[in-house]
């Protein structure tokens, strides 16, 4: 299965030694699903795990090991050409962009205006939902 996870899910599973996002990231690398990235979406993660108010969470160090390591053995596409009002929010439009050039089974976010949208390809899930599916 294919999934692109969102910025907010990557930067949850560095922050935090526990809880959905940090599961999804073990069942990547336990080869559960194939992780697709781009590198719109890493620049997005770098830009975010820059901010000075995440290093009480994490080092330097650590968030560029991790961006390294995704853009190692993620799935890495070339961002796709942008289209616009996929999402309420323009910032998401590329995510929804990429998983449909993907062709992602999943794209899973904590982001209420993807969470909200009805008819998306591909279906977006929560993080916990996500590994609901995976536990089944």
């Amino acid at each position: 299965m294919r999934v692109v996870l969102d910025a907010n899910v990557l930067v949850s599973a560095v922050i935090s030694t526990a809880g959905p996002p940090r599961e999804i990231v073990e069942a990547w690398v336990q080869a559960r699903f194939e992780l697709v990235a781009s590198a719109a979406l890493l620049d997005e993660l770098r830009d975010v795990l820059a901010r000075p108010r995440l290093r009480r969470w994490v080092s330097a160090e650590v968030a560029a090991e991790f961006i390294a390591g995704l853009a190692q053995d993620a799935l890495l596409l070339e961002d796709p050409p942008p289209q616009a009002g996929l999402s309420p929010d323009p910032d998401d439009d590329y995510l929804i962009t990429l998983a449909r050039a993907a062709e992602a089974d999943y794209l899973v976010s904590g982001d209420r205006h993807l969470l909200d949208l009805t008819d998306p390809l591909p279906k977006v899930l929560a993080p916990r939902e996500f590994l609901e599916l995976l536990g089944s």
